[in-house]
């Protein structure tokens, strides 16, 4: 038989544990932050187990208490998310994707037409945030640049993250080699300072140093290189469609890893949600299949 302890007292903790404050997890649950301490108090006495050190200020989980909220949260998550498919209307199908804005505008977007040809009922919301983004609480997936790893979440790999000089055609010509390029017309990124580094030490070239107009994002340096102000740090697949198309091309063959890769993240319990898995199938099958060939284009450079 299941045994269900004290749920109002679990609710109470594991909003507590997210939200940091028993005042923060009262406004949530709609009670007092007495009333929150005391349920909390009571979960704590009927487990035998101290779950929060309370500090004057903040409340600090115990490692006992980190492991509990790390996991009911997702289970949380999943009767919010099991709730809302019960009590939606048939017809309301809903797919909201956490994303970069670089990643949705250079990749996800242009290729959302495919999707929709074949779930065409299925309404897809995209989200954007910068690239620190935590998993959102109404994300049904995220796409994430990093390591793999993102505690509660499946990360499936979708593509490499290599490095790739890009630049206009006009200002390809004067780039023979590696040692032609010019630290005043290095544009760079700001939350990726190691790109140019890695990719001139690779070169042979680390004496040369990105010098040139700085921007908060990928997307943003690769219009700039589009519109000739210099030779932009690519990363795939960010500019595999503005190679098949020609708008940028590579002056040199060298491309070199960023050490991290693209992943497809969600909570385990998405899998056996119909409108979660179309997507899961389609953008799997989407990123194994090369631009140049789904463009109709050779690669420039």
């Amino acid at each position: 038989m299941r045994r269900l302890l004290f749920l109002n007292g679990i609710k109470a903790f594991e909003a507590a544990a997210r939200t940091g404050s028993f005042a923060a997890a009262g406004a949530e649950l709609n009670v007092s932050a007495a009333a929150v301490s005391r349920m909390v108090h009571l979960l704590e006495e009927r487990l035998g187990v101290a779950l929060f050190e309370r500090k004057a200020n903040r409340l600090v989980t115990t490692a006992a208490g980190r492991a509990y909220q790390n996991g009911l949260t997702p289970i949380f998550d999943a009767l919010a998310s099991l709730t809302a498919q019960v009590t939606a209307p048939s017809s309301v199908r809903v797919l909201t994707i956490g994303v970069g804005p670089t990643f949705a505008m250079k990749w996800l977007i242009p290729r959302l037409a495919d999707f929709r040809k074949e779930d065409p009922d299925i309404d897809v919301r995209i989200t954007t945030g910068g690239a620190a983004v935590p998993f959102g609480e109404d994300w049904s997936c995220g796409i994430k640049l990093g390591g793999g790893e993102w505690s509660g979440l499946i990360a499936e790999p979708l593509f490499a993250a290599d490095l790739l000089p890009v630049c206009a055609p006009r200002l390809a010509n004067a780039l023979k080699r590696p040692g032609d390029l010019k630290g005043p017309a290095l544009l760079r990124v700001a939350h990726s300072p190691d790109d140019w580094p890695s990719w001139l030490e690779a070169a042979g070239t680390a004496r040369i140093s990105a010098r040139g107009p700085e921007f908060e994002f990928y997307g943003q340096a690769l219009q700039a290189a589009v519109d000739g102000l210099g030779i932009a740090m690519g990363i795939r697949p960010y500019i595999d469609d503005d190679l098949a198309a020609g708008r940028l091309v590579a002056p040199f063959a060298l491309s070199v890893p960023k050490g991290m890769r693209w992943y497809l993240v969600y909570r385990g319990f998405s899998t056996a949600q119909r409108d979660f898995a179309a997507f899961r199938r389609w953008i799997i099958r989407a990123a194994a299949e090369p631009a140049a060939r789904r463009r109709g284009h050779r690669h420039a450079g």
